[in-house]
């Protein structure tokens, strides 16, 4: 039951992911990225923050250990904060299709590091779909000349935080609640990102802010909020493989998006969105479901 409700979690999260991209193309295009990232952040952390009083959890907090709190800090900086600054500077540097390509790998480097550290197991459904969905994010995003820049490693480098961030995360979330592990990311990520501000001369930008950028700013953060809660809470009950492949369906989402927009979608790219969704299928135990669907038909033909 549990794994069910995981499940169902991790699909809102990706969900939201997808409508997130799609608006925060919007969002984040008149003002500075890093300020940007930082602002949400602080806005977020603030919420699961009064999320935890009326959840009468603040004991929760007051009961976490010294060795619990450095956990949280190290997803807040592996999760919350450096790999943001990395990807935004990458995208500056490289092509947005590349990037995002890039960066929906994270299901790879998360199923090693969870192979190795986790001891999950990979079956065949897990290695067809990902092949599926490495498969579908490239049409889907229409690759054809791939050239690796330093932009595309800073990418690679946020991508690869982020996977350990969430085998880091797996791992508290065994003993700490899942909304005081989102409002760890969020409220120590948003003190590194505000000491990165200070650092390069950009705390005076906050002055700047304009209301049109703040409404972006607080709705991009609503779906910021949506996406932590859903994602830790379907995190702790299901497998980091499992969790990080479903929210390849976000690409699926964003796709749509754009197509009913007006924005225009090829061929291969409806190709692409088909191959991830059945890449997911099959991670979700597709290949289970067909032999049952077999071993059932095999009983009714021996009848």
């Amino acid at each position: 039951m549990k794994g069910k409700k995981g499940l169902w979690l991790v699909l809102g999260t990706a969900i939201i992911s997808g409508v997130s991209v799609f608006i925060n193309k919007f969002g984040v295009s008149s003002i500075d990225s890093s300020l940007f990232t930082g602002a949400k952040n602080i806005i977020v952390a603030l919420f699961l923050f009064s999320l935890i009083l009326l959840a009468k959890d603040f004991k929760k907090l007051k009961e976490l250990t010294r060795q619990d709190y450095t956990k949280l800090l190290l997803i807040g900086l592996v999760g919350g904060s450096i790999p943001f600054l990395l990807f935004f500077k990458g995208l500056q540097l490289t092509t947005a299709a590349q990037g995002s390509f890039i960066q929906k790998t994270m299901f790879v480097w998360a199923g090693v590091l969870a192979l190795a550290f986790l001891k999950e197991k990979l079956d065949k459904g897990v290695v067809i779909g990902a092949v599926l969905l490495l498969a579908g994010n490239f049409l889907l995003l229409k690759l054809n000349n791939f050239v690796f820049s330093t932009g595309d490693l800073l990418i690679l480098a946020a991508t690869l935080l982020w996977s350990a961030e969430t085998i880091i995360s797996k791992q508290a979330l065994k003993r700490i609640d899942s909304k005081i592990v989102a409002w760890g990311r969020m409220f120590f990520g948003s003190l590194i990102i505000l000491a990165f501000l200070a650092v390069t001369n950009k705390l005076s930008l906050i002055g700047t802010i304009t209301s049109a950028q703040f409404i972006w700013i607080l709705v991009t953060s609503a779906f910021l909020l949506g996406y932590v809660l859903t994602w830790y809470s379907g995190l702790k009950e299901i497998k980091v493989t499992v969790a990080t492949s479903i929210l390849l369906i976000g690409s699926v989402i964003t796709t749509t998006l754009d197509l009913v927009w007006g924005v225009r979608i090829t061929a291969p790219q409806i190709i692409g969105s088909m191959l991830l969704v059945v890449g997911v299928a099959f991670i979700l135990g597709l290949t289970t479901i067909l032999k049952k669907f077999q071993s059932i038909l095999s009983i009714a033909k021996a009848r």
